[in-house]
């Protein structure tokens, strides 16, 4: 049995040198770099957004200094640069709670330097009012904007009517500019952000099964390693949690999107990517529900009883078939083939199989001890629910424009992976087409 625990682990770990630690940036620095040239991805994505940024600030500086001759131009490459947004919609609506938060600073600001006709105690009445007000929910993330402007109102010259209108004028030239690159150059949609997503989150799921399912069935596990596989439990969790963010903002993308008519054969998967969300969670909310109950049947001091060694070995068996019928559940989400759909059946039969043989097992004991029966019935129904999971059809429709069913899947109300007729729970839906692509 292995005495060493997880946070005596951690707590062994040495800090890396610095000039090892620089070296170990630099060639993560070097590595995206080299993945922003190979491919399509999250890091050139992210160089797309800091050129279109550049480009909207140069664009704007351009018109306000050289064409409008405005006073303060400055202004407008600063706006454009906040609001070449990470999605069009974002852009839009930061853009005007932007305007709103600056119009206020600049309102208020112009009033009390009016007013007063000293800046510095114009400041210290103003500026609390406006960090106050930046606070206000419907300015969003833009109130501290709020509190720039009143300081640029205060400290650039005569805090006049004049001066006022222009500061916004030219606060609108680089928000609009910001707004129309983002709308015009590359608009982006990131479908991909939530395939990459769905697929890190399964994977995590998926091992953390694995990795109990071996423990369970080499029979020598310990309190030390039921709390690294809660552990890895709890960091599928947020790695789904993450997944979910990744999903609103592909939806979040699409709106007002010039570019998402265009990509609507890609666009489709957001059905069987939304459901498949939904399946996930349930999954790994129910091995993090697994591996609490083996972290306390594992400690010598609980009251709940540890499994007995051929019961956890059968329990083994169960989730590494589980694992692999999660595998073949992502699998079909993705390529919504009939290969794909074909392996899924046989692995959900083979895992619900093997928790027919778990639950004959422990029928064929029977114990009339609480502790026990809460135990083994925690595992048999939190084991048979996150199985009959995968049997949920989500929506789904190719590439190619594949149909939809008329399943009961949770919150979906269409077809799904299986197809109609196929395997078990089949005859709750139906999918009338397929598609090949990989979304």
């Amino acid at each position: 049995m292995r005495a060493r625990s997880s946070w005596h682990a951690h707590g062994m770990a040495k800090t890396p040198h610095p000039l090892e630690a620089l070296r170990a940036e630099a060639r993560s620095v070097a590595g995206a770099v080299r993945r922003a040239c190979a491919g399509p991805g999250r890091e050139r994505d992210l160089a797309a957004q800091s050129l279109k940024a550049a480009l909207a600030a140069l664009v704007a500086w351009i018109v306000a200094s050289r064409v409008l001759h405005a006073p303060m131009a400055f202004i407008a490459p600063w706006a454009a640069v906040a609001l070449v947004r990470s999605t069009v919609y974002r852009s839009l609506t930061e853009s005007l709670e932007q305007l709103a938060a600056i119009a206020l600073g600049t309102t208020l600001a112009t009033a009390a330097g009016t007013a007063l006709g000293d800046p510095t105690l114009a400041m210290a009445l103003v500026l609390p009012v406006v960090l106050l007000l930046g606070n206000w929910r419907r300015l969003g993330d833009q109130g501290v904007y709020g509190a720039t402007a009143a300081l640029f109102t205060l400290t650039t010259g005569d805090p006049g009517v004049e001066q006022g209108v222009a500061r916004l004028l030219e606060t609108g030239l680089g928000a609009a500019v910001g707004v129309a690159v983002n709308l015009l150059v590359r608009p982006p949609v990131y479908l991909r952000d939530s395939r990459n997503a769905l697929r890190t989150a399964s994977g995590a799921v998926s091992a953390c099964l694995s990795s109990v399912a071996r423990g369970l069935g080499g029979g020598s596990w310990d309190h030390g390693d039921a709390r690294e596989w809660d552990e890895q439990a709890r960091r599928a969790v947020e790695l789904v949690g993450g997944a979910r963010s990744a999903l609103a903002r592909t939806e979040e993308s699409t709106r007002l999107n010039p570019a998402a008519p265009g990509r609507a054969h890609l666009l489709r998967h957001g059905g069987p990517y939304a459901h498949a969300l939904y399946v996930l969670e349930e999954v790994a909310r129910y091995t993090r529900d697994l591996t609490h109950t083996l972290m306390e049947a594992a400690d010598n001091g609980a009251v709940r009883p540890r499994p007995e060694d051929d019961v956890a070995v059968r329990y083994g068996a169960l989730l590494e078939r589980a694992a692999a019928a999660l595998e073949a559940y992502r699998r079909v989400v993705e390529e919504d083939s009939g290969p794909a759909r074909s392996r899924l059946r046989r692995a959900v039969a083979d895992a619900e199989a093997a928790h027919g043989d778990l639950h004959r097992l422990l029928a064929d004991r029977g114990t009339a001890d609480p502790e026990w029966m809460g135990l083994y019935g925690s595992l048999l129904v939190d084991a048979h629910r996150a199985v009959r999971l995968l049997l949920e059809e989500p929506p789904h429709g190719g590439p190619d424009g594949g149909g939809r069913g008329s399943g009961e899947g949770p919150g979906t109300g269409r077809g799904g992976p299986l197809g109609a007729g196929s395997g078990p729970g089949a005859g709750r839906g139906s999918a009338r087409g397929s598609g090949t692509g990989d979304g």
